[in-house]
């Protein structure tokens, strides 16, 4: 079996051909949705980039894996503890590990591991390629690793090979040389943003990554990025900030059209399996916060899942309630018995059977039944830190760290009808709060009840004992002067008000003691 796992970052399915977009992103994504299945209604557990691939390889949710953040206690994968045999759990459990049980030959290209310290990622593969530049790699970088490694394996059978792609993530790094390919084109007929809209963004929406601060925490812009803006002030600006998004996926898309016609010239695409995904999609003015993955809202946990599979159904668009993490017991669902393990396995002790999260749906695959769970819930804790359930045709959202953002304890958006969250019905339909509060403690009680024999917490609140969000963490006194110098000592106050427990000098704020 050949399998080539293209990880996308931060990549919207909205903007995506096949997933509806009216803009030509992604001509070559669209012909794999066309030679198989999407998955619609498809989420990443664990947001951002970090919780989530832990959550992808595991097949388990952060309060169990530990990883929630960014930093901290909660930024390390859980170890075994005394019931640790000498190839740990991770080692042989996650998923590249177990593609290599099934007899492939697996390797990355990425540079993830390195970036966030997560050397845990590499475990289970053959070969690990560093592109080395700590996620700030454009694609025509991370191509020719994965182009040489496909020629020097052309004659095995069996591979996994995983590559991962940067482009849509920011700072925005098209070379320039590139161009615009979106200059004359508008944006879809049914864009929301408008000039008023913009203007309530800029001056009643604050925190890190809003219209006055794309970069986090304030406008600094680099002549090593020139497509990166520092603040959205007009409608100009924000065409230009989604141009530039777009034609980071248009960029990332034509280079896996070069795997893609590699493929097809050794003869060996239809018998491989190809799955596109991401690690989380992104904000571009929902909730007021532009190019980044801060929250646990519907953009940014929200995520495409196209898979090509030989003898598998084609050209469909799958209902139901996925996560990210229901596609390693998927795979094992699809590929069989796995082998009998080698002598060289066996030495290294007694495994218990892995205990995934993830639910397979492998028969969606080959017979097109929708499936699906009746609710999910997902997490955020490396910017903010909040929970969500996401069910029928609501996203409930409760915070209990707003990273500086002024959110309100819960939020309310029926995304069916309203995909850019622009109307919290949760003060008039407290009815569906009801319900994803019930929800929520529902799912929280069944996962913290298989971690009571191992006397383990909940990461979400470690990560709020340690301090707080990783990217929050420090900011706020600089932030506190940069509101007061740009008009919007309301929002100072506010935020020393919420948030006592960061030590602010009595002088830092015009009135606040």
């Amino acid at each position: 079996m050949k399998i080539l796992f293209i990880d996308c970052d931060t990549l919207r399915p909205d903007h995506l051909g096949c997933y509806g977009y009216q803009r030509p992103t992604s001509p070559y994504i669209d012909s794999i949705a066309r030679d198989g299945i999407c998955y619609q209604d498809y989420y990443c557990s664990d947001a951002p980039c970090l919780p989530s691939r832990a959550a992808l390889v595991t097949g388990r949710f952060g309060i169990h894996t530990g990883v929630v953040g960014h930093g901290g206690t909660a930024a390390d994968m859980r170890l075994d503890g005394e019931d640790r045999i000498m190839m740990d759990t991770n080692t042989r459990d996650n998923l590249p590990a177990v593609m290599k049980r099934y007899g492939m030959h697996t390797a990355s290209v990425s540079s993830f591991p390195e970036r966030h310290g997560a050397w845990w990622f590499n475990a289970g593969f053959n070969e690990c390629y560093n592109v080395g530049k700590r996620g700030l790699e454009t694609a025509d970088e991370v191509t020719p690793y994965a182009l040489d490694w496909l020629e020097r394996n052309k004659n095995k059978e069996d591979w996994f090979l995983h590559v991962h792609y940067w482009d849509p993530h920011t700072p925005y790094r098209t070379p320039l040389e590139e161009g615009n390919p979106f200059e004359t084109i508008p944006l879809p007929r049914e864009e929301w943003m408008n000039e008023e809209l913009l203007k309530e963004h800029r001056d009643k929406e604050v925190g890190p990554h809003s219209a006055q601060e794309l970069s986090m925490y304030d406008d600094a812009v680099t002549p090593l990025f020139p497509r990166q803006l520092g603040q959205i002030r007009t409608m100009k600006d924000y065409k230009k900030n989604i141009d530039d998004y777009d034609t980071g996926i248009w960029y990332m898309d034509k280079h896996i059209g070069k795997l893609l016609d590699w493929l097809k010239a050794e003869g060996c695409y239809e018998d491989t399996a190809i799955i596109i995904t991401a690690d989380h999609g992104e904000d571009l003015g929902e909730l007021g916060e532009y190019d980044e993955h801060g929250s646990a809202d519907y953009p940014t946990t929200h995520i495409p899942m196209i898979i090509k599979w030989p003898g598998g159904i084609k050209n469909h668009m799958s209902s139901g309630l996925h996560y990210n993490l229901d596609l390693l017991p998927t795979l094992k669902e699809l590929l069989g018995p796995m082998p009998a393990a080698k002598v060289s396995e066996k030495i290294v002790g007694v495994c218990k059977e892995p205990e995934y999260d993830g639910i397979s749906y492998a028969q969606t695959l080959l017979e097109g039944k929708d499936g699906g769970r009746e609710y999910l819930v997902v997490s955020q804790c490396a910017h903010v830190c909040q929970r969500a359930v996401r069910f029928d045709d609501w996203m409930y959202i409760r915070t209990y760290h707003d990273g500086f953002h002024l959110h309100p304890q819960e939020m309310l958006f029926n995304i069916k009808e309203d995909p850019h969250q622009l109307k919290d019905l949760a003060k008039e339909k407290k009815e569906f709060c009801w319900k994803g509060t019930y929800l929520l403690d529902q799912w929280y009680t069944e996962n913290m009840k298989k971690m009571v024999h191992q006397s383990q917490t909940d990461p979400m609140w470690t990560v709020i004992a340690e301090g707080g969000p990783f990217h929050s963490k420090g900011h706020l006194p600089e932030y506190l002067k940069r509101l007061e110098n740009t008009g919007r000592s309301w929002a100072a106050k506010e935020l020393a008000k919420r948030h006592p427990e960061v030590k602010v000098r009595k002088s830092t704020l015009t009135g606040v003691n």
